[in-house]
């Protein structure tokens, strides 16, 4: 199991600390409802190589031992990059929300997918949302993405959750038992995907504009050389 702590943020924006166990990881892929929008992000990944998905939405199970909540992570080479989303939790206290990076390595990514992304840790911030709060204008909420490198600050993802399949669907489809952790998918990102070189740094934010509050995390990454 995978300890994690959160500071869940109720609607009157009063905090209390929460405990969970996660034993159970699983990443949805291909998860838009928009199938323009999928072919287009099927297209950034064929750029690096990556094979069509057999079926879509798909749901790559992972070893949550990868979920952290440190500010830096630590991959091999510089071909790896970030991809903002929403991550759903089982909690004793009822399901969480909370905004994550489904990190992963891209010239992995061409031999495998579920290999690339089990090889690199999946950021989540410190601080959640009780999904029962969301729930009611969950396609309202917005993703937001900001790469950093070089000393200059862009956006790299952008948009509405109602681009992805709605939480309930998902949570229809792979129901999250005690201790389960869920990546809701990911928005295309803005530029093409770029891998990530010692020292960058991705920004991540969940927006409710209804209630008026904000989940930000953001980390670094720490290249490790590649030995020949």
């Amino acid at each position: 199991m995978q300890p994690l702590s959160f500071h869940v943020v109720d609607r009157a924006g009063q905090s209390r600390a929460e405990q969970v166990e996660v034993s159970r990881l699983t990443i949805a892929g291909w998860a838009g409802r928009d199938q323009t929008a999928i072919e287009h992000h099927i297209a950034e990944l064929a750029e690096l190589g990556v094979k069509r998905p057999s079926t879509t939405p798909c749901f790559y199970r992972l070893g949550a031992e990868l979920l952290t909540q440190a500010e830096q992570i630590d991959v091999v080479g510089v071909k790896s990059s970030g991809e903002a989303e929403c991550v759903l939790l089982q909690s004793p206290a009822g399901v969480l929300v909370t905004i994550g990076s489904d990190h992963t390595d891209r010239e992995v990514e061409a031999y495998g997918v579920t290999v690339s992304k089990q090889v690199c840790p999946k950021p989540l911030a410190r601080d959640a949302w009780r999904f029962d709060d969301v729930a009611g204008h969950w396609d309202q909420l917005e993703v937001r993405a900001y790469a950093v490198a070089n000393g200059e600050r862009r956006i790299y993802q952008q948009g509405s959750v109602a681009s992805l399949l709605p939480a309930a669907e998902l949570l229809a489809r792979a129901p999250l038992t005690a201790g389960a952790a869920m990546f809701c998918g990911t928005l295309a990102v803005q530029g093409g995907i770029v891998g990530m070189a010692d020292g960058d740094a991705l920004e991540l934010e969940l927006h409710d504009p209804i209630l008026n509050r904000t989940l930000r995390h953001a980390y670094r990454v720490r290249a490790l050389p590649i030995v020949e």
